[in-house]
């Protein structure tokens, strides 16, 4: 359960298992025994540090991905939009590098991104590229 679940997140987000295993701190080739295990119709159950990690870094909860329950994600606020919202925007590749590079943003860094973003989308409806 836990490998596909595994698989099917990042699917979802969009990003290889290898790539979410160097940016949570373990190697690929653990990722490469799940799968081979998998395969060979064993169950993984990684370590707790490992659940932890990957359920922060996908926004589900450790039980999810054990599949103990198929609730993916812990209430923010108690508001179920927000919280789908704000995952939407964790697990989109290009969000996640804009909100990256934006953590240190003063506000004006903000504004002035914002106006050529929309500059940009300007211009491609102008040339009959289309936005989306």
């Amino acid at each position: 359960m836990f490998y596909d679940r595994f698989i099917g997140l990042c699917e979802n987000a969009g990003v290889k298992p290898s790539r979410v295993a160097t940016e949570n701190g373990f190697s690929k080739a653990t990722v490469s025994s799940w799968k081979k295990l998998h395969a060979d119709g064993i169950d993984v159950e990684p370590t707790a540090e490992v659940l932890n990690k990957l359920a922060d870094y996908f926004s589900v909860s450790v039980d999810y991905l054990l599949g103990k329950t198929d609730k993916k994600m812990f209430l923010i606020n108690e508001d179920e939009e927000l919280t789908e919202y704000l995952y939407y925007l964790k697990t989109r590749p290009e969000l996640r590098m804009l909100f990256k590079l934006s953590a240190k943003a003063t506000k004006a860094d903000v504004e002035r991104a914002v106006k050529i973003i929309e500059a940009l989308r300007k211009d491609d409806e102008t040339n009959g590229s289309p936005t989306t």
